[in-house]
């Protein structure tokens, strides 16, 4: 049969699938161009035609497919493996297992770790079930699952969110490590410690109320490179001021990155395939560091769960294993403080995944993370339904060549959420239109998004020097070159200088958008370049300010103003103007 795994060049070449590929996708079927897309899945196209938007249209095209091919054969995925009742027989005593507690008090935000050494029999990743249930000094429980960490290795994490003893008791289908008890230690936070980012209104706040701007920067695989390199990026991330990465858990194949990882989520390579019901430890505790010491810096990891650009398997590993992959990810890293979930990157171009997919696997997700983490899923072409209840956030990329972040305030009003443009772009000069927009427009993309009450992300594709390694930072790290960072740190500045530390929508002159808050007024010219403005003042007396957001200059006008006001401008593009209310 037919499904979403299916190549359109298989459906194509089958009479029967081509005739219902001409009634779902006439545009794409019987276009001239159709054999462009020849080795693409057909849950892959759909994004690209309209009408198969509509989920209940969508099913039709699969139903249809369905009751021809019958002799296209696909293997079957993998089943779920249930943890063994049987994994230690009477003998062992229940609770015999080493309990190995933190050595020092836990710092509030930390994470607070117990590990137990038990067996290592057969294939604990699977056949051991195993989480604690915690209660925190105010009496309040909380469960969290364990994970198996090799060699005999068990663990239980928890994101210590309260001073005072943590006491837990374990529960498994491994005797061994069943009714382990014992008591924790949590001590103050450490200086810059903030504790996870949760949704404030339309913005975001750290869960011990400090202001968060998601300002951020996309490196996919740097996580995935040399351990060189990856010092690098994080030297590099010290002295910018994103506060957000987004980055992939699989490892990513597209257009300059087909270097091969030293290791992956699970073991094997390549060349000798994975085995999907074993995990590699060993790289899960390298991702942890490099989460730790984005931590450090004061950086939100982005974690994106899945996406398409695959050549290993791991796009279409079927639904028991998507399901397990989550539940060990989410285990091993739901108590880190600077985590964020993305289910995918671009989901609509995951061929093997439709919407209950994605609704059950957050599911998945919401069980397994105690802490609450910020959750959403990105686009490429369709948005996904923002109005889901698991979604804290909309996470899109631009659906104009031109024109996105002037959608923000739309946005806010149509979902009721903050919005994360997490892809407009990427400042560049390789021969993708995506990746190839200037400093200048990247920095204007931001200023457009904030004005209107969002945020942008940034991303770089520069191509190296003749000759050099294809590291290019929106995918592997390493350097910055483009000019749009350091007026994205001077946008973040002035942000922070207002009261609250956010701008909303304000009303707006047809031509010049606003933002800000009552007392803190800021217009943003954008690439128009005007020599003056008349501005009417609300009442009360301002300071003007004349913000050049390219130069990072702020020149105030002498004097206090009230009524009317002509700011003279220079005539550039991408200037602004800035009202402050005397007194507040």
């Amino acid at each position: 049969m037919f499904d979403r795994r299916s190549t359109f060049g298989e459906a194509l070449d089958h009479p029967g699938a081509r005739a219902i590929l001409e009634r779902y996708m006439p545009g794409i079927a019987a276009s001239p161009m159709a054999t462009q897309f020849r080795d693409g899945r057909l849950g892959s196209l759909i994004a690209i035609v309209p009408a198969l938007e509509d989920e209940s249209e969508r099913q039709k095209l699969w139903d249809a497919l369905a009751e021809v091919g019958d002799d296209v054969q696909r293997p079957p995925y993998a089943p779920a493996i249930a943890p063994r009742a049987d994994y230690e027989g009477d003998e062992v005593q229940r609770g015999s297992a080493s309990v190995i507690l933190p050595a020092d008090v836990v710092a509030t935000w930390d994470v607070l770790e117990v590990r137990f050494t038990g067996p290592s029999h057969g294939n604990p990743f699977v056949d051991v079930e195993l989480d604690a249930v915690f209660t925190r000094p105010d009496g309040s429980e909380v469960r969290v699952g364990g994970f198996y960490d090799g060699d005999g290795a068990y663990a239980v994490r928890a994101l210590a969110d309260a001073e005072g003893e943590w006491s837990f008791v374990t529960r498994s289908t491994a005797r061994s490590l069943d009714g382990l008890t014992g008591a924790v230690a949590v001590g103050p936070a450490r200086e810059g410690a903030h504790g996870p980012v949760r949704v404030d209104g339309f913005h975001f706040r750290h869960a011990d109320g400090t202001r968060h701007l998601p300002l951020g920067t996309t490196a996919y695989a740097w996580t995935h490179q040399p351990d060189e390199l990856q010092e690098q990026t994080l030297r590099t991330l010290a002295a910018s001021a994103f506060t957000k990465m987004r980055m992939c858990v699989f490892p990513k194949s597209y257009l300059f990155n087909a270097n091969e990882p030293a290791d992956f989520v699970f073991e094997g390579s390549l060349d000798d395939g994975f085995d999907c019901t074993r995990f590699d430890p060993a790289h899960f505790r390298r991702l942890e560091q490099r989460i730790a010491q984005l931590a450090e810096l004061g950086i939100q990891a982005d974690l994106i769960l899945f996406h398409a650009y695959d050549r290993w398997g791991f796009a279409d590993l079927g639904p028991a294993v998507d399901e397990r992959y989550v539940r060990y990810v989410l285990r091993r890293l739901a108590a880190f403080a600077n985590v964020w979930w993305s289910m995918a990157n671009e989901y609509d171009l995951l061929w093997a995944k439709d919407t209950p997919d994605w609704e059950r696997l957050a599911a998945v997700v919401g069980e397994e993370d105690p802490v609450g983490h910020l959750n959403s899923i990105h686009n490429c072409r369709p948005f996904y339904d923002y109005s889901k209840p698991w979604i804290t956030h909309v996470s899109v990329q631009r659906v104009d060549v031109y024109r996105t972040s002037e959608n923000t305030d739309e946005w806010r009003e149509r979902w009721g959420k903050p919005v994360v443009i997490d892809e407009c772009a990427y400042e560049g000069d390789i021969d993708q239109g995506w990746g190839n927009i200037t400093g200048e427009e990247m920095t204007r993309r931001f200023w457009e998004g904030a004005i209107r009450g969002g945020y942008v992300g940034h991303g770089e594709t520069y191509l190296p020097d003749p000759g050099g390694d294809e590291v290019l930072w929106w995918s592997k790290g390493g350097e910055l070159h483009g000019s749009s960072p350091d007026r994205i740190r001077f946008l973040r500045q002035l942000q922070e200088e207002t009261p609250g530390g956010v701008w909303n929508p304000l009303p707006s002159d047809w031509d010049v958008p606003w933002g800000g808050t009552d007392t803190h007024r800021v217009a943003y010219f954008g690439f128009n370049r005007p020599r003056f403005r008349n501005i009417v003042l609300p009442e009360g007396d301002w300071t003007v300010d004349v913000v050049d957001t390219w130069n990072m200059t702020v020149e105030r006008l002498d004097g206090t103003k009230s009524g009317t006001v002509r700011v003279e401008l220079p005539g550039r593009q991408y200037m602004a103007v800035r009202l402050i209310r005397v007194g507040g």
